[in-house]
């Protein structure tokens, strides 16, 4: 195995002026891009790439500039991407729950700030484990250090990737804001004289393609079979059980109505066994993580100095700072819920569940990716506690019972969140060789500094499109489908109404996942069927799944092409390698840009918006319904992406 890229030896600026200003604006703007990102789609996608990328081409204008400050500036900014997640799959549920009418600036801090940082400490003991003692794969994490190493050998990534970026953002500014089509194409009948019923759909996102290529076939052909066992399966058997689509609803509409009140919540259970699972699977590491940095700790006190590149936060100084973030959050729950006793118990739940889930949020990164953060299914498993545990305590007549869990949730997920991106940028930073402790500071950096732009922008978004179902004002409302989930359960375990029928199916589903799982894994399986990536087809709209899928393909035959044509024009093994890495790291620029043009076209769109008040404001000829424009468009980024990622 080849060593750091920089030698422990050898060391270089790393927290410098310019590399922390310019991480704190990435990160500002990164959390923005990825909030809309995942309430349009449900879905974030790893930062770090784009991140490093964006750090190389701006540090080059300086006469001295490393590959340690780029990775410090990656690091600080992909902790606003991974906040963002954990800030949009919980906190508005409490506008859905009718709690907030908007998102208070303080509250809304202190839960990201707070939740994040403890996300930051919780894996400081899990860094030995996870990447030294036992290395995981940590995929984003090994691309993102290989773009930093292809940087500091010289290249022209920067360029294909503002060329992706461009493409897709004048997409999304034609169709969201110029409005020439629609955002979905779909089609839906009824079969057998309305008794059966037949869906197809497609988002027409050149992001979700690029998601889909980034996470790659195995995990996106997962996310359309979860998508598959609802819409193909599971609505139609309740579809006839129920004697057929309804006079006067449309096959779509009623598709839709059994997807968001019954069929999604096999998801749900699905995601709790995933993530119980996950646990058992990681309960080891965890242990031994904790063990070897009190080690560290002992030998550092003794006397010993250990290696630059080896060197985590003092572990007596995580205990302490994770005390001090849990105080506020306390007298948050307190205002919140007006007793000390429930605060009490939610702060208890809140780090205990905070721990433990952050340790299984990194341990599965490591193995899919941190785009693949299960960072729905542990909020759900936190939710459903949480909610059962408070039932218990105040009953359930209290309204603000529902809201109190997705607190909990929404620090649990904020800290989950940073856990499994946070271990990324620890593998890129072990790769070419930074200081871990120097990370870990930066990434606290990063997450405070992300912290206090989420109220703002989510209030932006709120304002421009709506949250939740559609309406005449927002027609294209933001459907945050995992915040509607987490409403939904709070509520339902409160008020009544849950389809636990349905949660126990899909626990069901999720261990027959899971034994199919064990059995490829024991046959050394190329494909691997991880459940959480299932249960998240399983809860998405279907139409979400269909451009991921498409994306994954797309990855498949760029890789088998390139692997291809370079073992015919190498000369050696390592010559056919690197023309494979070559293609790869291409591919992972393109779709990246793909992803940020897009959701900051997002972000910028709702300026106009909220100015006018209509949604409609720049559609200057028109809105027009005809998919046909937006399918050719992005049938031609596809093939675009395809030829352009081979030709490396």
């Amino acid at each position: 195995m080849r060593g750091p890229f920089v030698p422990a030896s050898e060391s270089l600026p790393e927290i410098t002026a310019k590399a922390v200003v310019l991480g704190v604006v990435l990160a500002a703007i990164l959390a923005g891009a990825n909030a809309y990102l995942g309430l349009f789609a449900g879905m974030t996608v790893s930062a770090s790439i784009p991140a490093a990328v964006i750090s190389m081409g701006v540090l080059k204008l300086f006469r001295r500039s490393n590959i340690l400050e780029n990775n410090i500036v990656q690091t600080t900014a992909s902790a606003g991407e991974s906040l963002a997640a954990g800030v949009i799959f919980t906190l508005p549920a409490l506008i859905l729950l009718g709690q907030w009418t908007r998102f208070d600036f303080v509250q809304t801090t202190l839960i990201a700030g707070f939740g994040g940082v403890l996300g930051v400490l919780f894996t400081v003991p899990l860094r030995r484990a996870l990447i030294i003692e036992r290395p995981l794969q940590f995929p984003e994490g090994v691309a993102c250090a290989e773009v930093l190493e292809a940087g500091e050998r010289g290249g022209r990534g920067a360029l294909f990737m503002v060329a992706a970026a461009l493409t897709s953002a004048l997409f999304k500014f034609a169709q969201t804001g110029l409005r020439l089509w629609p955002d979905a194409a779909e089609y839906a009948r009824t079969l057998a004289g309305r008794r059966g019923l037949a869906y197809v759909g497609l988002n027409l996102s050149p992001a979700l393609i690029a998601v889909g290529y980034i996470v790659g076939l195995n995990i996106a052909a997962l996310v359309f079979i979860g998508g598959a066992i609802n819409w193909w399966i599971a609505i139609p058997m309740l579809t006839a059980a129920g004697g057929g689509v309804p006079g006067g609803q449309t096959a779509a509409g009623y598709a839709g109505m059994l997807w968001s009140t019954q069929t999604r919540y096999l998801g749900v259970g699905a995601m709790v066994v995933g993530g119980l699972w996950a646990l058992v699977r990681m309960s080891g590491s965890v242990v031994a993580g904790i063990r070897s940095g009190l080690a560290a700790y002992r030998r550092m006190r003794a006397g010993g100095a250990a290696e630059r590149t080896d060197r985590d936060m003092p572990m007596p100084w995580v205990g302490a700072a994770v005390v001090v973030a849990i105080v506020p959050l306390y007298f948050l729950y307190h205002l919140f819920v007006g007793s000390a006793a429930v605060s009490l118990t939610m702060a208890v739940i809140m780090v205990g569940a905070g721990f433990v889930f952050s340790a299984v949020s990194g341990y599965m990164t490591g193995l899919v990716g941190s785009s693949n953060n299960p960072i729905s299914g542990v909020t759900i498993a936190t939710l459903l506690f949480a909610s059962l545990l408070l039932l218990a305590i105040v009953g359930g007549g209290d309204a603000r019972g529902p809201a109190a869990a997705i607190l909990i949730g929404a620090v649990v997920a904020c800290a989950a969140a940073i856990a499994g991106d946070n271990l990324h940028d620890l593998k890129t930073g072990h790769l070419v060789g930074a200081t871990p402790w120097k990370q870990q500071v930066m990434l606290i950096v990063g997450t405070l500094t992300s912290a206090f732009v989420m109220a703002p922008v989510l209030n932006l978004l709120l304002a421009a499109y709506g949250i939740g179902a559609a309406t005449p004002e927002h027609p294209q409302a933001l459907t945050a489908p995992q915040a509607t989930l987490m409403a939904s359960v709070a509520r339902g375990v409160f008020e009544g109404g849950l389809p636990w029928g349905m949660v126990g199916m899909g626990a069901a589903l999720g261990v027959a996942i899971i034994l199919v799982d064990v059995w490829l894994e024991r046959r050394h399986a190329t494909f691997r069927a991880p459940v959480l990536a299932v249960a998240v087809g399983i809860y998405l709209p279907f139409e979400l799944a269909t451009p991921i899928m498409i994306g994954g393909l797309t990855s498949y035959f760029v890789h088998r092409t390139a692997r291809r044509r370079a073992a015919a024009a190498a000369s050696t093994e390592t010559d056919a390698a690197e023309r494979t890495r070559a293609v790869e790291q291409r591919g992972l620029l393109l779709a990246s840009g793909l992803i940020t043009g897009e959701a900051l076209v997002g972000i910028a769109m709702a300026i106009p918006i909220v100015i006018a008040s209509r949604a409609d404001v720049l559609a200057f000829w028109g809105v027009h319904d005809a998919t046909w424009p937006g399918l050719v468009l992005l049938a031609a980024i596809v093939t675009a992406l395809y030829r352009l990622s081979v030709r490396a």
